[in-house]
């Protein structure tokens, strides 16, 4: 397989530079590090190499598809396609069913709560139990994760601990190391227990057939390592062409997720324990899942299928920060999830079609975005889908009037010089309940209108 060439003129790199950095057969590895990481010191130059790799590997998954099948299966892999949820459930039901497995333990996997996995195998009989930390204590609650990297970002320690005592896992006790240490004994003889682990896949690499998983508790390893059968659940986007790329592509997600050089645990799965092996899983199966992404694919904000899931946009989104992830209603929240969450529903677009609108368009997510994603020009496109297709946001009051009046100056400046009157009118007397018991709170502040207009007149005099 050979990868068509990246565009050197729009990732900001010379096309002798570029060679170098890809072609791996004219340089050695100690130089191709060294040209990544000295000549490219500047991140958004990274960044744009980056966000060509991913939209090459976008617009080329007829080819890339295909390609890692082939690898993943000479590598002892079995693969299975599923283009819904519900086909990734079943795929998921069907290879436990062949084992008579019963018991799961889960880790690093996004796709899982996309598919609702845990409620169609718990109504099958079948226990799922997540392990990452945070994903536990949010299973245990009957939650649902408010952050892509931090998904109880929206618990404090002391509900933490509270939550632990009513389980059965310790009485009170809110210090971290303590919540930690009771979290690991719980779930240590779980791994030794468990039937089948399933994770999911930061990157899968076309190259070699590598699954790639990158964590910093660890659990992971004991997911893929301490059972017989291995799962991986992995959206199609994820594929990155090859081994090399792995050095720009970890190093930018974790600068971008946790401001760390490198994750701390990173790990590198081919396929099943060989022959010789002491340890690792007899089966290997990575189940490829679409759900909604070939919709995605077709339409004009393909770009966000590059999403690493690094978090950096919600970290900075300030709308985001102040509703919270469960906002959203949606696994993916801040600005990806108001593009992505949208666009996964296909014909079921106007279920979310309001989450495009939860953006002040400051920009900051695509500045800080490790694959360049253009965020705020995706929002607007989805706005003005929405808008094409005569979907109202819920709760958004008419605007005819305002636009009227928003855009003759004159009417504009008569309002303004009306609204004064608010200042002397009784709000006590406000005909809303709701509005009497607000305002019985509160202070309206003084009507303002018209001040900056004056006070620009007065500077031009």
């Amino acid at each position: 397989m050979k990868r068509q060439p990246i565009d050197a003129a729009a990732a900001g790199l010379g096309a002798e530079t570029r060679n170098a950095v890809y072609d791996g057969s004219k340089i050695g590895h100690e130089k191709r590090t060294q040209v990544l990481f000295d000549h490219f010191a500047d991140p958004n130059r990274l960044r744009a190499l980056a966000g060509e790799i991913k939209q090459h590997v976008v617009e080329n998954l007829d080819t890339y598809l295909p390609a890692v099948e082939a690898r993943l299966q000479a590598n002892g892999a079995k693969v299975h396609w599923a283009s819904t949820a519900a086909d990734a459930c079943a795929a998921v039901h069907g290879i436990m069913q062949a084992r008579g497995a019963t018991r799961l333990v889960k880790a690093k996997t996004m796709v899982s709560e996309e598919i609702e996995l845990e409620p169609y195998l718990a109504a099958r009989g079948i226990e799922s139990l997540e392990t990452d930390l945070g994903e536990f204590i949010v299973q245990l609650d009957h939650d649902h994760p408010s952050h892509i990297v931090k998904p109880i970002i929206h618990k404090n320690r002391g509900q933490i601990a509270a939550l632990f005592e009513r389980n059965g896992l310790g009485a009170y006790n809110d210090d971290p190391g303590v919540i930690t240490q009771r979290a690991r004994q719980f779930l240590r003889h779980k791994y030794l227990a468990a039937d089948v682990g399933l994770t999911g896949a930061n990157f899968l690499v076309a190259e070699s057939g590598r699954v790639v998983v990158v964590t910093n508790e660890g659990n992971s390893r004991f997911c893929t390592s301490a059972t017989r059968c291995h799962i991986v659940l992995v959206g199609i986007e994820k594929i990155l062409p090859a081994d090399r790329d792995l050095a720009l592509f970890l190093n930018l997600l974790a600068r971008s997720a946790t401001a760390q050089h490198l994750t701390v645990y990173n790990e590198f799965t081919r396929g099943p324990r060989a022959a010789g092996q002491p340890d690792g899983p007899d089966e290997l199966h990575v189940v490829l899942v679409d759900n909604g992404r070939t919709d995605v694919l077709a339409s004009d904000c393909r770009e966000i299928l590059r999403c690493i899931r690094c978090g950096a946009c919600l970290n900075v989104c300030p709308v985001y920060r102040q509703a919270g992830g469960h906002a959203y209603r949606s696994v993916y929240p801040g600005p990806v999830g108001a593009v992505l969450s949208p666009l996964l529903l296909g014909k079921n677009f106007p279920q979310k079609a309001d989450l495009p609108k939860a953006s002040s368009l400051c920009g900051a997510c695509h500045e800080v975005c490790p694959v360049d994603i253009p965020i705020p020009d995706l929002l607007l496109r989805l706005r003005d889908k929405a808008h094409a297709e005569g979907i109202r946001a819920p709760g958004t009051p008419p605007m005819g009037a305002w636009a009227i009046l928003a855009s003759h100056p004159a009417a504009w400046g008569a309002a303004l010089a009306a609204g004064r009157v608010m200042n002397h009118l009784p709000t006590r007397l406000l005909p809303v309940p709701a509005l009497r018991a607000w305002e019985a709170k509160r202070d309206l502040p003084p009507w303002r209108g018209g001040e900056f207009r004056k006070w620009l007149k007065m500077r031009r005099q």
